[in-house]
């Protein structure tokens, strides 16, 4: 949310001159205000207009932007953007693993899983998505050379790289930058409204289970967008938001997803938490080794120097994240079952922590189920119904 809320402040600022507070503001509470109101049915409204204004965006810029851009070729070569260099390379691998990685962490995605009516319909919905999607990137990640080789960006003064599409419409007539600005303001609602709506579900339902009132979570999610309004503002860098967030989940997720399969029913909640704290741990003495600067491995954490320095330090982040994840959870995981073999052998009772959970069920091609304490957990129409365990 406040990198939401921040780069709509500078887009705003960067298209017409003027200061992005006041949008910021009405944005934050008219979302709010429907959102606390209608929940999460309304943010599927909103959502559905968000893809028509991001097909208009795209059809507008695609027909503006070629038919006004001028491409300065000098600056072509001068750039370098078409050479071979370290950060590509590296990138390769960062990119994948933190956007893969952070869409796992983004409430509202799951939420839109398991509102589908069936599996088929989410994997159509999934492989449309997926095609307008890279389609889109494409368009949009384009534009940043066309930014650069036209001398939009980086402007003055200079601008960040990441509203470079922005920067590129700006210096379109002014009838399509009032359109641009209607739209973003569209787009940004419609995601916001979305993580507002996650917020609420996640509160009510893996914090509280459901027991307390839903008016209290809603009340407690309006609260809490006033500090996101004043952090956003203090935010300037959205690249470092979304990087800090797809360190932590880099960290988290490859140890979380362990847990989601059918073959770990051992894996345990403790698991999880150390392998994620581990993996942000190992990224901080990884930058500790690197810099030979305790300082510098905490500051690593924060990636303050972006990806965009000349080192390995964000591509060893992205590496020391998921890798020490594993391996503290490992760790986690030798220690737990050591110390509840030997609980057992103290007490004489039998070891059960390899059990699998009672309450199995196996569903056959029929839909029916039955109970079983002998099944083979790696057949079709297995499913687990036992709650997980932390430890």
């Amino acid at each position: 949310m406040v990198a939401e809320l921040s780069a709509l402040q500078q887009i705003i600022n960067a298209l017409t001159g003027l200061d992005g507070l006041p949008a910021v503001i009405v944005e934050a509470a008219v979302t709010t205000a429907y959102t606390s109101l209608g929940g999460f049915r309304i943010s599927f409204i909103t959502d559905n207009i968000q893809g028509l204004m991001v097909v208009l965006l795209i059809i507008l810029a695609v027909i503006t932007v070629g038919t006004t851009t001028h491409i300065d070729r000098s600056l072509v070569e001068s750039s370098g953007f078409l050479n071979s260099s370290l950060l590509g390379w590296q990138l390769i691998y960062i990119l994948p693993v933190a956007v893969l990685t952070n869409d796992f962490f983004i409430s509202g995605f799951w939420l839109r899983t398991f509102a589908s009516k069936t599996d088929r319909d989410l994997k159509i919905g999934v492989s449309i998505a997926t095609v307008a999607v890279t389609g889109i990137l494409t368009l949009v990640g384009a534009t940043g050379l066309l930014a650069a080789w036209s001398g939009a960006w980086p402007g003055d003064p200079p601008q960040d790289g990441s509203i470079s599409f922005f920067l590129l419409l700006g210096q379109l007539p002014t009838w399509v930058i009032g359109v641009v600005l209607v739209m973003t303001v569209s787009l940004s609602t419609a995601a916001f409204d979305s993580l507002q709506s996650a917020m609420v579900s996640t509160g009510s339902n893996d914090l509280f289970r459901n027991k307390l009132n839903l008016w209290w979570i809603r009340l407690a999610v309006v609260l809490l967008i006033f500090p996101v309004v004043v952090v956003a503002l203090k935010s300037p860098d959205i690249l470092q938001i979304y990087l800090i967030s797809d360190l932590v989940s880099a960290s988290t997720v490859p140890v979380l997803l362990i847990g989601l399969s059918d073959r770990f029913y051992w894996w345990r909640g403790f698991e999880v938490v150390v392998g994620g704290l581990g993996g942000l741990l190992t990224v901080f003495i990884f930058g500790t080794i690197y810099f030979h600067d305790a300082q510098a491995g905490a500051n690593l954490l924060l990636l303050e120097n972006g990806l965009y320095s000349d080192d390995w330090s964000a591509f060893g982040a992205f590496v020391a994240a998921p890798v020490g994840g594993l391996i503290w959870a490992l760790g986690a995981l030798a220690l737990r079952l050591a110390v509840q073999w030997t609980i057992s052998w103290r007490k004489g009772e039998r070891f059960t922590a390899l059990d699998r959970p009672a309450g199995t069920r196996v569903v056959n091609d029929n839909g029916l189920g039955e109970d079983s304490e002998d099944v083979d957990p790696y057949v079709a129409g297995y499913v687990e119904t036992a709650k997980g365990k932390f430890f």
